[in-house]
């Protein structure tokens, strides 16, 4: 596949299943409950509506991974498959915090090679391929700047998540709290685009997460220049039988800064 073909179809349908979101997020609307208790509104269902159809459209002998449809276990036999989470953050949807993004991947034999990352509420674009580099469109002027991690091995500054913040993570902050200025938290895949664009350094996840919550991010951020692999250190695959990264996760700037 062509990777700026590719990237370019991926922001057009990010930016339009943007809209859908933002056109339900100022509505009174409702909220549902997965089995496994996470939430589940009509963004999420109509944003993946109009996203697969896309790619359906567009690339129709490619496999799609999706967070809100039925997994086909035939897309394991393609070499190429779309990983897509229509709404990355709906608790933070839910809460109307505006950090939630759009988040859609390719893969190339279980490894990513084209993401992009849409956030409705600023119209920020976080977009990469393997072949162009890494790239961020500012919502507010349009300006496009090319991404790349920072160097720092002190003053760093450490971003973790606004729900899912765990005993593992403050112990890790303690252990490292000499190099540490600064602890921040944000919402959704905005994490690892945070160390992209170099507003964070280190991204440690130890919880639960899935292909579709890191695929695009993970992208993104390697392609920017940063360290990504799984917390037994090693590396983070995709289109696998099970979808669930149940090893946990870091985003880092510089190989200095792996600390597990």
């Amino acid at each position: 596949m062509n990777q700026s073909q590719v990237v370019n179809v991926l922001k057009d349908l990010a930016i339009q299943a943007g809209q859908v979101i933002m056109d339900i997020y100022d509505t009174d609307f409702s909220v549902d409950y997965k089995d496994d208790s996470s939430p589940l509104t009509m963004a999420d269902k109509q944003a993946n509506a109009l996203i697969v159809e896309g790619l359906k459209k567009h690339f129709p002998h490619a496999a799609i991974l999706s967070e809100e449809v039925k997994d086909d276990k035939s897309r394991r036999e393609n070499d190429y498959c779309f990983i897509v989470d229509p709404l990355d953050g709906t608790k933070e949807f839910v809460k109307r915090n505006g950090q939630f993004t759009v988040n859609i991947a390719l893969v190339y034999q279980q490894r990513p090679i084209v993401g992009v990352i849409y956030v409705p509420v600023t119209k920020d674009l976080y977009y990469a391929t393997k072949e162009a580099g890494a790239f961020k469109q500012d919502g507010a002027t349009g300006t496009i700047n090319e991404l790349k991690v920072s160097d720092k091995t002190d003053s760093i500054i450490w971003v973790g998540s606004k729900s899912h913040s765990t005993e593992k993570e403050a112990a890790l902050i303690e252990a490292h709290k000499a190099q540490i200025t600064e602890t921040i938290s944000a919402g959704s895949s905005l994490k690892g685009c945070l160390v992209a664009e170099q507003k964070a350094d280190v991204y440690y996840r130890f919880g639960l997460t899935c292909e579709w919550d890191t695929a695009a991010m993970h992208c993104i951020a390697e392609t920017a220049g940063a360290v990504i692999c799984q917390m037994d250190n090693t590396e983070l695959l995709y289109n696998r039988e099970d979808t669930l990264n149940d090893k946990g996760f870091y985003i880092v700037n510089c190989p200095e800064n792996v600390w597990v």
